[in-house]
C-alpha cells in the first residue's frame, strides 16, 4: 500500500495505488521468469491469474479498498505474489433492520457444488468447485445471525444468501420500583 500520508484529492489516493500495483506485478513477473529460468521446480499453472480491486467509500468518508481474485499479496507476512488454486470472489454486504444479505459473484460452477457455512454466528464462509474454477471467502458479518434462517440462492452465477439476525435476549428478572 502507498506510504501514510494526507491526501487532498481522492484520485492521487487511486493513482497511488495503481503505481503500487504497477510495481507488484512487475516484481511478480521478474520472479516468474528468474524461477522458470533457473529450473527450481515444475512450473504448475492453475489457470488465469484473476485479481481485481474495488474502491467505496463508507459512511466516514473514508475510501475502503477490497480486493479479490486469486493473487494472495501477503505471504508469511511479507509482500510477495503466490497464486492460489482458489479465486476470492468479489463479494457484497447489505445490511437491513432484521437482516444480512451477502452477494457474491460465482460464475462458471454448479449450485450443487457450492457450500455456504455460518460459523460461530457472525461469519460466513463460502466455499465452491468445478473442474476449472474453485471459489473461496470467509465473510466477516456486521452482526450475529441465526444460522437457521439462512436461504441461499444460484442464478446466472451470483449467489444470495439472506440471514436474519439475532435478536437480543430479553433481560429477565423483575422491576424495582424506588421509593
Amino acid at each position: 500500500m502507498p506510504k501514510k500520508k494526507k491526501y487532498e484529492d481522492i484520485f492521487d489516493y487511486i493513482d497511488d495505488i495503481f503505481e503500487e500495483f504497477e510495481e507488484q506485478m512487475k516484481e511478480f513477473e521478474r520472479e516468474f521468469e528468474r524461477f522458470t529460468k533457473e529450473g527450481k521446480g515444475e512450473v504448475k499453472t492453475f489457470g488465469p491469474y484473476v485479481y481485481g480491486f474495488r474502491i467505496t467509500v463508507g459512511p466516514d468518508g473514508k475510501p475502503k479498498i477490497e480486493e479479490f481474485g486469486n493473487v494472495v499479496r501477503k505471504v508469511g507476512g511479507r509482500e510477495r505474489p503466490l497464486i492460489s488454486e482458489e479465486r476470492e470472489p468479489l463479494v457484497d454486504i447489505i445490511e437491513k433492520d432484521d437482516e444480512i444479505r451477502v452477494i457474491a459473484e460465482m460464475p462458471g460452477v454448479e449450485k450443487d457444488n457450492i457450500k455456504v457455512k455460518v460459523v460461530e454466528g457472525n461469519k460466513l464462509v463460502l466455499q465452491a468447485s468445478s473442474e476449472d474454477r474453485k471459489y473461496y471467502k470467509e465473510v466477516e458479518l456486521p452482526a450475529e445471525v441465526d444460522d437457521k434462517s439462512a436461504k441461499a440462492t444460484y442464478k446466472n452465477g451470483v449467489l444470495e444468501v439472506v440471514l436474519k439476525k439475532k435478536q437480543p435476549k430479553e433481560e429477565k428478572g423483575t422491576e424495582i420500583k424506588v421509593e
